[in-house]
């Protein structure tokens, strides 16, 4: 086959697969949806400030913009935790663990989750265990225990 035939792709964007959008539902803290529109803006801008000739980039901003676009359509602001008597949405939490350590996390949305931070995923099994659970209740998460110490 004669090469005049052939399309040539070296000028073609790379193919992004687009970003996974979890399926479970998109709570979020106030500050998780300011930090949702934040990047929206962000992105907006980069977007807008892109070079036209570079296709990669503007794809890959597209499609970040597509899925922070999607989460803030689909999150649900969930209110401050009116007590602390149980954990809830929004609880900041400190667990005792059996091998002795002591952590404190922030339940949070996914895209606000960050363990090294303190915040943790409500879809993650640590919080799944913790949700609905008061000061003093015992959970087994990864084939350990862990005391609920506090909950602010």
């Amino acid at each position: 086959m004669s090469r005049a035939f052939v399309k040539d792709h070296d000028d073609a964007p790379e193919e992004l697969p687009e970003r996974l959008v979890s399926s479970a539902p998109n709570l979020v803290t106030a500050e998780g949806l300011a930090a949702i529109e934040a990047e929206i803006v962000r992105l907006t801008a980069e977007l807008a400030a892109a070079d036209g000739d570079d296709r990669d980039a503007r794809a890959r901003i597209g499609r970040d913009l597509r899925y922070w676009t999607a989460r803030r359509g689909s999150a649900h602001l969930m209110p401050a935790p009116a007590d602390a008597n149980i954990v809830h949405f929004g609880s900041t939490v400190t667990v005792q663990r059996s091998d002795g350590r002591r952590q404190t996390f922030r339940i949070v949305g996914e895209d606000e989750a960050d363990p090294e931070r303190g915040t943790l995923s409500h879809v993650s099994p640590l919080a799944q265990a913790l949700l609905g659970k008061s000061e003093g209740d015992i959970v087994r998460v990864a084939g350990g225990d862990a005391e609920i110490a506090e909950i602010a």
